[in-house]
This record gives C-alpha cells, structure tokens and sequence, in this order.
C-alpha cells in the first residue's frame, strides 16, 4: 500500500454547521497542519433548524443558535475568515479565491456552502421575506404579532414550520400550496394529508392547489397576493418559502461536475483533494443505490465527518452510505423519518391509527422497505425501523420491525 501525504494546508468552505463539524473530526482525527474555515456570513457558526421555530416564535436569542462557544471554537486553531466568500476554485491551480482577490492556495479543500433560497421576481420589495439567514428570521419575526397577516408560498417543511411559529404568535396565516396535498410528493398522500389538517385545526387558511401569479403594492410596498384561482389575499408580509438551491455559483469553470449540487463519489470526493458535504453535495448513497442531495440537518454533520474521515485516510475506502434521517416539528406535534421516502411506490400505515392523529408509515420501493415515519408517536417507536431500512428488508416482512 502506498503512503498518502498528509496534506498541509486544508482550506473549509462553508462555516455553517457542515463546516464546522468537518474542522473539528480533521482536528479529532489529528490533522494539526493548517486549516482555514471561510464563512461568507459575520457569525459564528450556527444552526439552522432552530431559526423556522424557536427564533421565529422568539423563544431563543441569536446567541443560543451558536453551534459552540467562541472559546470551543477558539481551540480549534483555525484560520477563521468570517464575513468571507469564496468567488472561485481552481484544482489546477490548487486556489481559492476571495472576495477580496486573495488567492489561498491547499493540499485539499472541502465544500460545504449550503444552499440559497429559490425567489420569486417580485422577492426584492418591502414586505417579502425568504428565510435562510439569522437575519432573515430576526427580521421576519419583528413584523410578526398578534392579527399581522403574514402569506407564506409554499407549503413545504419550512413553510410549515413557519406557519405553525406564526399561529403561535397570533399572526394571521395563509398557506399557499399549488399542490392538491403538502408534502405528498414526499412523504405520501396520507401524511400530506396529516399535515393539511394539522393547519386548518390551528386556524391556518390553507390554500391548496393554486399558485401566486402575481402581487398587489401600495407606496411600493406589497399589500397582497394575487393566486392563480382569481382570488387576491391581503397579506402585511409575504414569505416565500419555495425551496432552494445548491450554493454552486462560485463554482462555475472550476472543472467540477456540478448537477443540483456538487457531484461526488460514494466516498464525498468531488476530485482528487476537493470534497463536498452537507446540503450542497450530490453523492452516491450505495444503500439505495442511487445519487441523492440531501438538505437535512443530521446528514450535514454525519457527512462532513465522513469526508474530513477519508480526506485524511483514504484507505481503506469507507463508502458514506446512511441510512437519512429528518424531522419537523409543527404544533406541538413531531414528525421524523428515517430513510430515502422520495419515489417510493407505496406508503403504508403499520402502526397507530391515523384517526388520532398519531401513527407510524412504512414505505416501499420495489420489494424493499426504504422508509418509516411517525407523526406525533415517541421517537423511541421509529428507532427500530432505521436498521430494518439499513439492512435492505424485504417488504412482505416488514410490517412490524424484526
């Protein structure tokens, strides 16, 4: 076997929490050569899931989304560039460049950039919102009170969330899904189903199976929605929460293969010494045998350990093959899964009665199970599915766990 040269210069593009977690299993693994960590915001790294729900709904500071304290941090002896982008990489070359000019050069470089938020032509006027960004939340949520009428377009985990936060506060909401079902496409036609009622219960004027076509303004301000069914919905604030998109731009003429994200192998390797990992990386998950892009919070740290763990050794090769897991949290009820639920063929209730409210699905490709999801059960009623999932198992066995 031959040696691999331990690299002396690793440069981390992305200080969310892909980012972070990637310096910190380097430093674990006992890389003490140079590491530089760019963040294109100001702040410390943060996490994200928190700002749709406990910020929104002002249950937590700014300071109580940091992922570590600036002391932790601190430790970890990184050239730390906050309020940093990249503009572009070259492989050839072995660079990054900054927004300032700089040119950093590496012996291997991991992105981790995230995603942005898709936008609509009109996102840029006064009372439109997307939420990505600390700020965003911040911002969202002082418009946000008692009678406020807040739109919110798309009908998705995040414009869930947001929805449920905004009920909490008092606001005002309308839900607008051009889908005759929210998340159905996802997690199946009874779940999306689930999630509809979940709203309607909670006062949330859902609208579903029609789509914005325009807006109204008043001193250049946005008053209103105008939906594809004829119908005008006036609104104070209009969130647009339609997904998103891999932070790739920077990219462009780097030589990467670049398809929704940043394409990799089974082992997080883009090229020889780039890797990617988190939201912004399409890799080959070998469990299911199939390319995936995945923008959920637990795969963002599992995988970044998984591609700084092979960075440093290579050998013998791992394939980063989980089993994905998610979750969201609307009302008070929880919703989690484990597995890849998208094009699955079947979805079947196996557990608890949908009458209730609480019950567990089981999802099927072909003759495998490829999925589970409890809505409102306790966590500790899905945990044995995810190794029924991780060992491929047949179908026609697997109404119940082994």
């Amino acid at each position: 076997m031959t040696a691999t040269r331990a690299p002396r210069r690793i440069v981390v593009v992305g200080a969310s929490a892909a980012g972070l977690t990637a310096a910190e299993t380097l430093r674990r693994e006992g890389y003490d050569g140079a590491l530089t960590l760019l963040g294109k915001e100001p702040h410390l790294p943060y996490d994200r899931p928190p700002l749709s729900k406990q910020v929104l709904a002002g249950e937590w500071t700014a300071a109580r989304t940091r992922l570590r304290h600036p002391d932790e941090v601190a430790a970890l002896g990184l050239d730390l560039r906050l309020g940093t982008a990249a503009t572009a990489l070259s492989p050839a070359s072995r660079t990054v460049t900054l927004t300032d000019g700089e040119d950093i050069g590496w012996d291997a470089v991991l992105i981790a950039t995230g995603v942005r938020p898709r936008r609509l032509p009109w996102c840029g006027l006064p009372g439109t919102h997307v939420l990505r960004h600390l700020e965003d939340a911040l911002a969202l949520r002082e418009r946000l009170a008692a009678d406020r009428r807040l739109v919110i377009v798309g009908a998705g985990f995040l414009g869930s969330e947001v929805a449920s936060s905004a009920r909490a506060l008092g606001a005002r909401v309308t839900l607008v899904e051009p889908a005759p079902v929210p998340l159905a496409r996802v997690v199946g036609h009874q779940v999306g189903a689930h999630i509809a009622r979940l709203h309607r219960e909670h006062g949330v004027d859902l609208r579903t199976g029609t789509a914005v076509t325009g807006v109204e303004t008043a001193a250049g301000r946005l008053t209103g929605v105008r939906l594809s069914d004829a119908t005008t919905v006036p609104a104070d604030d209009v969130l647009v929460a339609i997904g998103s998109e891999p932070a790739t731009d920077w990219l462009t003429g780097s030589g990467l293969r670049l398809d929704d994200g940043v394409v990799c192998d089974a082992y997080n390797s883009a090229a020889p010494g780039v890797y990617a990992a988190g939201d912004v990386a399409r890799w080959h998950n070998p469990l299911f045998g199939t390319s995936m892009r995945l923008e959920h919070r637990t795969n963002a740290a599992e995988q970044a350990m998984a591609a700084a763990r092979h960075l440093l050794h290579p050998e013998p090769a791992r394939p980063f093959a989980p089993v994905p897991y998610f979750w969201t949290d609307q009302y008070g009820i929880r919703v989690q899964a484990y597995g890849h639920l998208r094009d699955h063929e079947e979805a079947r209730v196996v557990a608890g009665d949908p009458a209730d409210g609480r019950f567990l699905v089981a999802y099927r490709k072909g003759r495998t199970l490829v999925g589970a999801l409890s809505f409102g059960l306790p966590p500790k009623t899905l945990r044995p599915w995810r190794a029924a999932v991780a060992a491929r198992a047949d179908w026609t066995t697997s109404t119940q766990p082994p």
